[in-house]
This record gives C-alpha cells, sequence and structure tokens, in this order.
C-alpha cells in the first residue's frame, strides 16, 4: 500500500530536509510535486487542496522559519498534516456499555463485509478478549450466511443461525436476545448489500439501526476503489449515522486515495483496515504510524505487535538459546524462521515497517518472489530427519529425491542448502564480540547491488 505515493514523496521532500533555509519558491515548487504526487494516488481533489493549504501556511509562518533546522521543521509539519487528513488520533472502537454492544456493518455488495465480520470477530476475540456472537441478516444472498457460519466454525466463533425465509429485522432482534441471555460482550451484525447504493437498502439498514440502535455503525468499502470508496461512503453517511470506516483488500491499494480522502470527506475515522485473505488480516488503524509509513519512516511500533500476535515465541528463544550456545543452526531452525516470516506478512511486509526501508520493500516486491518461500518450505520438508540436522550428509542421489519430493529441481535443492549455509555462518557470528555488526555486513552483502538504497 501506497508504495509509489511513497517513492514520491520521499523523493520530493529528501532534499527539503537538507536545506538550511526556506523561501517561498521552494516551498512552492516542493508543495507542487506534493500535489502531483497526492493526486496521482488518487486522493480526492478537495483534500489535497486543503492538505497543501495547511502545509504552506505552516512553512511560512513562525514555527518553521523561526527553527534552527528548517528543512526538518518542514516534514514534521507535512507529517502532522498527513495524520489529521489520516484522522488525527487513532480511534477504537467504543464498546464500554452495558453488554452485548451492538455493532453493525454496512457496505456495498462485493466489498467484502462477510469476511470483515470474522475478521473483526477474531480481532474482538484475541486482542480484547470479547465474547461475540455473529449473526447474518443478509436474507437475499444464502451463501452469505453460509459463509459466515463457516467462517464462524473457523475462528471459534458463535454464529446465530439464521436462513433466507426470515425478515432481517425479527432475525437482527432474536439474535440480540440470544446475545443478551447467553451473556455476549458484543453481537457483530453483518447486513445485505447491493451492487449500487439503492432506495431499498437504505430503507432496511436505516430500520435494522432504528431496531438495534448499535454503539458501532461501521461502513466497510472496498479500499481498491480508490476516491470512489470515500465517495460511497460519504453516501451512507448521510442516511446513516456511521461511527467509522473499515478499509478492505488496503494490501491491494497500491496508490492509498481512498485511505487519505475518507475522514475529509466523511468526517467519520477510519478505525481498521483488512489486508490480506486470512481471518487475521485486520489491523487496527493508526494514523500517525500510517503516515510515517507514507514518508519512508516506518512503523516500528506495528512491527512490535504484529510480531507479539503473530509470532512463536517458544520458537524463536529455542533458536535464540541455540545460536548462543553455539549448537549451530540447522534446516529445522531454518524452516521455522522462513514459516515465521511468511505468518508475519513475508519480506515485503516486513521491510515496509522498517524505519527508512520502505522503498526497500518496493524493491523487494519486483525482486523476490515471495512464493519461494514456499518452495524452499516443501524442498526442506522433503528432507529426512537426520538431512535436516546435518545437510552435509546430503549428496547426489539424495538431492535427486529430495527435488522430487518436493516437485522441484536440483538446483532449487542446491539454492536452499547454500542459503542455509549463509544463514548458518551469520549465526555463529552472532554470539562473538561485535557479532551483530558482522551479521549486519553480512547481510548488506546478500542484497541487491548497490545495497540498502539511501532514503
Amino acid at each position: 500500500m501506497f508504495n509509489s505515493l511513497s517513492e514520491r514523496l520521499s523523493k520530493t521532500l529528501q532534499s527539503m530536509g537538507k536545506k538550511a533555509r526556506l523561501t517561498e519558491d521552494n516551498i512552492a515548487s516542493t508543495l507542487k510535486e506534493v500535489r502531483k504526487a497526492l493526486l496521482e494516488a488518487d486522493v480526492a481533489l478537495p483534500v489535497v487542496k486543503q492538505f497543501v493549504s495547511q502545509v504552506r501556511t505552516r512553512a511560512l509562518g513562525r514555527e518553521v522559519r523561526a527553527s534552527l533546522t528548517p528543512g526538518q521543521q518542514f516534514l514534521k509539519v507535512v507529517q502532522s498534516e498527513l495524520e489529521a487528513v489520516l484522522g488525527g488520533p487513532s480511534e477504537s472502537l467504543n464498546l464500554a456499555q452495558r453488554p452485548p454492544a451492538i455493532v453493525l456493518l454496512a457496505g456495498l455488495q462485493g466489498a467484502g463485509k462477510t469476511t470483515t465480520a470474522a475478521k473483526l470477530a477474531k480481532f474482538l476475540t484475541n486482542r480484547e478478549k470479547k465474547k461475540v456472537l455473529l449473526v447474518s441478516v443478509d436474507v437475499y444472498r444464502p451463501a452469505a450466511m453460509e459463509q459466515l457460519a463457516t467462517l464462524g466454525a473457523q475462528i471459534e466463533v458463535d454464529v446465530f443461525p439464521s436462513t433466507p425465509d426470515q425478515n432481517p429485522v425479527a432475525l437482527a432482534q432474536a439474535a440480540l436476545q440470544k446475545a443478551e441471555s447467553a451473556a455476549y460482550d458484543v453481537l457483530l451484525v453483518d447486513t445485505a448489500g447491493r451492487l449500487g447504493i439503492d432506495e431499498d437498502m437504505m430503507k432496511e439498514i436505516s430500520g435494522l439501526h432504528q431496531a438495534l440502535n448499535p454503539v458501532e455503525t461501521l461502513f466497510v468499502v472496498d479500499a481498491m476503489t480508490g476516491q470512489d470508496a470515500a465517495n460511497t461512503a460519504k453516501a451512507f453517511s448521510d442516511v446513516l449515522p456511521l461511527t467509522g470506516v473499515i478499509l478492505t483488500k488496503a494490501d491491494g491499494d497500491a496508490r492509498g486515495g481512498a485511505a487519505l480522502s475518507v475522514k475529509t470527506i466523511t468526517g467519520q475515522p477510519i478505525k481498521f483496515m483488512g489486508v490480506g485473505e486470512t481471518v487475521d488480516g485486520l489491523e487496527a488503524f493508526h494514523p500517525d504510524r500510517l503516515a510515517s509509513r507514507i514518508l519512508g519512516m516506518g512503523d516500528i511500533m506495528g512491527l512490535i505487535e504484529e510480531a507479539e500476535q503473530k509470532l512463536d515465541k517458544e520458537k524463536a528463544e529455542k533458536v535464540a538459546k541455540k545460536v548462543l550456545k553455539g549448537k549451530g543452526f540447522d534446516l529445522e531452525d531454518f524452516r521455522d524462521q522462513l514459516q515465521q516470516m511468511r505468518n508475519m506478512g513475508g519480506m515485503k511486509a516486513l521491510l515496509e515497517k522498517m524505519p527508512g526501508m520502505g522503498q526497500m520493500g518496493a524493491q523487494m516486491q519486483n525482486q523476490v518472489d515471495e512464493k519461494q518461500f514456499v518452495r524452499m518450505e516443501a524442498v526442506i520438508n522433503s528432507m529426512t530427519p537426520i538431512e535436516r540436522r546435518d545437510p552435509e550428509v546430503i549428496n547426489g542421489s539424495r538431492k535427486q529425491r529430495i527435488a522430487a519430493g518436493s516437485g522441484t529441481d536440483v538446483q532449487e535443492v542446491n539454492k536452499v542448502l547454500k542459503q542455509h549455509k549463509q544463514m548458518s555462518k551469520m549465526m555463529k557470528k552472532v554470539g562473538k564480540k561485535g557479532g551483530m555488526q558482522k551479521m549486519m555486513r553480512g547481510i548488506s552483502g546478500m542484497m541487491p547491488p548497490g545495497g540498502m538504497p539511501r532514503l
């Protein structure tokens, strides 16, 4: 997400950050490039105008001119205004009320409401420790009800049974009674959608809202529709008292126009972003962190939170102890590291959240086939336990057997063995004096020509 915008803004603002003196001319030329970059990212024109105007006013004011490092202060102004456009302080769900707290999801058909309902249920169950009841009132699409039931079983969250012959309002009220009697903390209601905005849909959702009086009414919208996402959200907010927005398919939105337009156009904050197809793929929306990522400054807090949720701490500690005791780093350890990396979204996703590494992530998209990690795992899985623990025993005939078992070729097997050997050498250096510095030099030697780009 934001790859092209981040690249443009990083290049444009890099030279400004080094300037010891700012003038109206260099501010104007920089903001012209910023404006162009935002418009190319499909950000709504009124939002671009407001953003550029705010930055210009502050850049020409005493705040920047009186600074000993005006160039750096200008970058701070840009980051601050970018955070404001994205929504200011992050806003979580308002669940502090007598249970069950009712959360209503609205949106067009195809935006991913049903999948998002399951993702949000899992988020609330795992992160907020809430007891959640799901219900689908999309009586026009039996597949949606079946899908929610399947997803509910997958994430181990209860789903209220529903059938297409029921009235949506009566169905929602029955689910509410169940939630009250069984002491659920949250009732999550997945509503019906249409291919476009129409009067019948709005009338039905308004009726549901009136009957349930939800504490949160969230509009679910596909981020890949860009500026149209913000305009559709505005149409819903005109007839429904929305409390927030969930952007789905955010990882497929390379430009980022929706995220940068929604708050200004609707007046409602983005509360979550859907990323990936798995039920774990929902992130709380933090404007400050996203602004930092857009400007190439990374998102360390997001990386830490993701690591806490997705990494297997026992495996990580086991490998760390082995390395520190000098017991080596075998292929089973290597496979565990590959799996952990995939759980974190792959190399590109990790680099995008590292400070100063955003462009490296964009380069990785072109230079690294993330599917290679799957192939590498397949190669390691085709080895015997003895071969994984002692790769030195792997001769030519064993390589042929491993290649056949993993659906690859001997060249692929050799590549895995070589990469493991390089990683093993670096791991040995960690436990020694100055080991971390030596390991980082080793990593830089494995990078593409030119090493890590300067941002």
